[in-house]
């Protein structure tokens, strides 16, 4: 078992402090579910409430570190120091529904040396607040479910593979894209499954739950710290062209080393 540095524990309490605030105010909206104006302006207030308690304890914590985030943007830290890149709500359509499944995802990304921009990210926590799962993993030091370490899948051939996507909606993606890709996948994979939390998707193929997944249009809050514990878990991340950068959001896949190279050629090839 690794040590929990210092870093991760600072993330790791914002995530449960705004988790547990984020439970009392899921059980108002499976209430809400019923009334005529529905949850939507309370659901609005929840995300806020939940990025305001992170930002309040980080900064508390390491006072002059930089922040990106969802609702509040980019904050800019002191010169030299890194940033926080913050998902408060990962899941949003599915707390507003009242489905159980949404995370928290908190990224700590560094500054390049020579000064020239952002490189790295070194710390990643993705909390699932109704489950009380907490995903994390530092670079060099693995990925971890609590104090359990953490492998993506062994599994070598498409057709076992439980594959994970998001799907476009209104005004954001391109559905054309994601049905031909879904086309070339679909029919070489055991399954797909479409559950509306990227950060958890890729912390479930960190955990060998899923055994791959692609998704277009996100943000760098929903897949920088899943992008960190993929990697950390011996996965591969990349964008549809193959490349490796440090955090992928408008183009994503990950998988083991044997199923992204198969899913990267038939995506890719889907794209012609």
């Amino acid at each position: 078992m690794a040590a929990v540095s210092g870093l991760i524990r600072v993330m790791e309490k914002a995530a449960r402090k705004a988790g547990n605030r984020l439970r009392r105010d899921f059980g108002e909206v499976e209430h809400l579910q019923v009334s005529r104006k529905g949850p939507a302006d309370f659901v609005s207030k929840a995300d806020m409430r939940s990025e305001r308690t992170i930002y309040d304890e980080l900064t508390a914590a390491r006072p002059g570190w930089g922040f990106v985030m969802e609702e509040a943007g980019t904050i800019e830290g002191e010169e030299g120091q890194p940033r926080f890149i913050v998902d408060p709500l990962d899941g949003t359509s599915n707390f507003l529904h009242g489905i159980p499944h949404f995370a928290i995802s908190i990224a700590v990304q560094e500054p390049k040396l020579d000064g020239s921009g952002w490189g790295d990210v070194v710390a990643g926590v993705v909390y699932q607040p109704v489950t009380d799962e907490t995903y994390w993993a530092e670079k060099s030091r693995g990925a971890w479910l609590h104090d359990a370490r953490l492998r993506v899948s062994g599994r070598r051939h498409l057709s076992e593979a439980l594959i994970a996507t998001g799907i476009p909606y209104g005004g954001h993606g391109d559905f054309g894209e994601w049905a031909r890709i879904f086309g070339a996948i679909g029919p070489q994979v055991a399954g797909i499954r479409r559950f509306g939390a990227a950060s958890l998707d890729l912390a479930w193929v960190a955990a060998g739950r899923f055994d791959g997944f692609w998704e277009s249009d996100l943000a760098d809050w929903d897949t920088a710290a899943g992008c960190l514990i993929v990697r950390e878990a011996g996965g591969f991340v990349s964008d549809y062209r193959g490349r490796s950068m440090p955090i992928h959001s408008r183009q994503v896949l990950a998988a083991n080393d044997a199923l992204h190279s198969r899913l990267h050629k038939i995506l890719a090839g889907s794209l012609k």
